[in-house]
């Protein structure tokens, strides 16, 4: 499909004009166009461009069948840098945008709050030029079927690429008056989307050798000088070390923990990691981690909060529970409403340049502090005279507190003290720049990402401020995204919009376990159990097996998609089938675990193929393989036992155990619960204090009232 795409792009070309284009002068002019209505920050961006942008919309699609033109589609969001760019060169020229309007019906699309129509056409893109990314640009017919697309095009010739006033010509002429290959075309694309999307036909169900097979297969990605799958540009790729973290505990084989290790610390020391505000930015755009693509997103900065915890969990080393904390205070601080709902991203730019927020002089730092605090914290953060990136400075850990206390004969003590002063300087003055764009969007499956790294940060440090955090949230999801019983993909400005996708539903159950086991509250059980139910509704394929992107419910695009591979986040399915282990194992629902069963059936073949792609499947089966181990405590009538209970509950959190169920209960207790009867059946506290119970594969202990022999039974 990718020859196609280079033998039409000649084709465009060799009709087209060879006029140089060039960038038209900019009037002062203001415009309002069709997105002035939206909520999305990434839209409202682009409602004053002289372009006549409609939203995804059946008016736009409507004009064009009326007019006879093809759309333009653009696709992006509101931290994209190269969006910005594109918008800057084209969408606000208004030569540009006059020839837009005259010959096309331009749709402007947010991917985050439209990921159901990003997919479908991100799927073209990727199949006809062999890659794809953000801005996507996409031209179609009226009935939406994609012809010809790509991502950033440049106003002129440049790049390899056409310039976009020579491409918005040449696409219309062949629109227009090359009929005849056009229904060719659209035909071979009908055809590469059947080739594109065939499903597995599926086989045997995956076991412990497709496990640990995968996950050899993709330590053999693994970049070994700074850690991390594959090279520039980098990806944290979380749910790949999440996999390593599990083959170490399976197989004791260290090799595991040691790439997980490298990695997590060059990242942490990296320019990839805010080091004065806490937060991971998306990528690094270097091997070394070393030069961030600066925009910061909650999914990522969940997903990493929880990594670091886990590794914490493993390890012992408080350096990477101090990077998950810090993680947590930055969401807190910077991207937490005030009713508890968490923020989608922040921008990479501030007044208009990548970066600019976060880069530093030496002249600023010496202006700040006094001269060897500056000297010991430039040296400590590579500050340079002539700047490391672009004439300033990106702040990475070059120098150990070690060194630096050998080199200005201080001790270590003395050295972090100093540290620690000069970056709450540095942060007071940086707080004073102009920040930037923070996209107060709410989108549920982030939110449910995020809300399970507060409550399994929770579990493991205790920390109230982050119970506060559970309990808003929460309570934001249920009364504000749960409308009228029918969950929704976001909220913004007062109005939850778009019926959510099957990501929103599995990492909000995930997030929902995780905080009814962090507060043990079984209204969080009884909401994952409610919308467990729903997604097997209304996403499960009863031909083919699998989970749908949409709901049955939902727009039907010109493809109903899967949703089986991890991207940025871990994939629908992969996070539902851990869901559906973790909620039987509480509640007893045998048909549960068939249909994760029918996943790891249908896409076994996969796992060892493209195990980076199928790692959320990969720990969830590894969920299945191991059977999780029961742990309740049961709670005396008596309340002069609670240390005992704190005692027991921590010995618990304060292992890597990642299949297991806690549930915690009072003895003699009458109300209804949602947890399975026979997990409860026969379980009182013994001599009037808190009792530990734990079950594996079928067998359960006998009851303890001590943290020895709690110990004893979880080893």
């Amino acid at each position: 499909m990718k020859l196609f795409y280079l033998l039409f792009l000649a084709a465009l070309i060799a009709c087209g004009s060879d006029q140089h284009n060039t960038p038209g002068k900019q009037t002062m002019h203001t415009y309002t166009n069709h997105l002035i209505s939206e909520t999305s920050p990434y839209l409202l961006q682009h409602a004053h461009n002289p372009v006549d942008w409609y939203p995804w919309s059946e008016e736009a699609f409507k004009r064009a069948k009326e007019e006879n033109k093809p759309i333009f589609l653009s696709i992006g969001y509101s931290a994209c840098h190269w969006c910005h760019v594109m918008e800057e060169e084209s969408f606000e020229n208004e030569a540009t945008a006059a020839l837009m309007n005259k010959l096309f019906i331009n749709i402007k699309v947010d991917r985050e709050e439209r990921p159901d129509v990003d997919q479908v056409y991100m799927k073209f893109v990727q199949f006809s030029t062999g890659s794809g990314g953000w801005p996507m640009s996409v031209f179609l017919t009226p009935d939406k079927k994609p012809f010809f697309g790509g991502t950033y095009f440049p106003p002129d010739d440049r790049y390899g690429r056409p310039g976009f006033k020579k491409l918005l010509t040449m696409v219309s002429d062949y629109y227009q008056n090359r009929k005849d290959e056009l229904k060719k075309n659209l035909q071979q694309v009908d055809q590469a989307f059947q080739n594109a999307l065939k499903e597995s036909a599926g086989g045997q169900i995956a076991d412990r050798k497709s496990f640990n097979s995968a996950a050899e297969q993709l330590s053999g990605f693994y970049e070994p000088d700074f850690g991390g799958i594959g090279s520039a540009p980098k990806f944290p790729a979380v749910q790949a070390l999440t996999l390593f973290l599990r083959a170490h505990k399976n197989s004791g084989n260290q090799r595991y923990l040691d790439m997980v290790e490298l990695t997590l610390k060059n990242m942490a020391r990296g320019g990839i990691y805010d080091q004065l505000g806490g937060g991971f930015a998306r990528y690094s755009v270097d091997k070394e981690w070393f030069a961030p693509h600066f925009e910061k997103m909650l999914y990522d900065n969940a997903q990493l909060a929880n990594l670091y915890l886990d590794t914490y969990l493993v390890t012992k080393n408080a350096f990477y529970l101090n990077i998950s904390n810090e993680i947590l205070e930055f969401v807190r601080s910077e991207m937490t409403a005030p009713d508890g709902a968490f923020y989608s991203s922040f921008d990479a730019d501030s007044e208009g340049e990548e970066g600019l927020f976060y880069l530093w002089t030496k002249d600023e730092i010496f202006d700040l502090l006094d001269k060897q605090s500056a000297d010991i914290f430039c040296r400590r953060y590579d500050v340079r005279k002539e700047g490391n990136f672009e004439h300033k400075n990106i702040l990475h850990i070059s120098a150990g507190i070690e060194e630096l206390a050998r080199t200005y004969t201080r001790s270590q003590q003395e050295i972090k003290s100093l540290l620690e002063k000069a970056k709450t300087v540095l942060r007071k003055q940086r707080s004073k720049r102009i920040w930037p764009h923070l996209d107060k969007k709410i989108i549920t499956a982030w939110n449910g990402l995020m809300l399970s790294a507060f409550a399994r940060n929770y579990q493991v440090t205790g920390n109230e401020n982050y119970k506060s955090v559970i309990e808003k949230n929460t309570v934001f999801l249920r009364e504000k995204i749960f409308t009228g019983s029918e969950l929704q993909h976001t909220y913004k400005d007062g109005q939850a919009k778009y019926s959510a996708y099957l990501d929103d539903y599995a990492a909000l159950i995930q997030g929902l376990l995780d905080a009814y086991e962090a507060l043990f509250d079984e209204s969080y059980l009884r909401f994952a159990i409610t919308l467990t139910d729903r997604v097997n509704e209304r996403f499960w394929d009863l031909v083919q097996k699998g989970y749908f992107y949409t709901s049955s419910k939902q727009e039907k695009l010109i493809q109903r998609m899967k949703d089986d591979s991890d991207q940025s986040i871990p994939s629908g399915t992969g996070m539902m089938c851990l869901n559906l282990l973790r909620v039987n194992a509480l509640t007893g629902g045998a048909d549960l675990v068939r249909l994760a069963e029918q996943v790891f059936t249908k896409y076994g073949s996969e796992y060892v193929v493209n195990p980076y792609g199928y790692a959320s499947h990969l720990n969830a089966l590894d969920f299945y393989l191991e059977k999780p181990k029961e742990i309740i405590l049961i709670i005396p009538p008596e309340t002069s036992a609670e240390m005992l209970l704190k005692m027991l509950l921590k010995m618990v959190r304060s292992r890597y155990l990642p299949n297991k169920i806690v549930v915690v209960k009072s003895a003699g207790a009458e109300q209804e619960s949602p947890v399975s009867a026979a997990i409860l059946q026969n379980r009182d506290a013994v001599n009037g204090q808190p009792t530990a119970y734990v079950c594996h594969n079928f067998t359960c202990s006998l009851p303890v009232t001590t943290t020895e022999d709690l110990l004893k039974l979880l080893q």
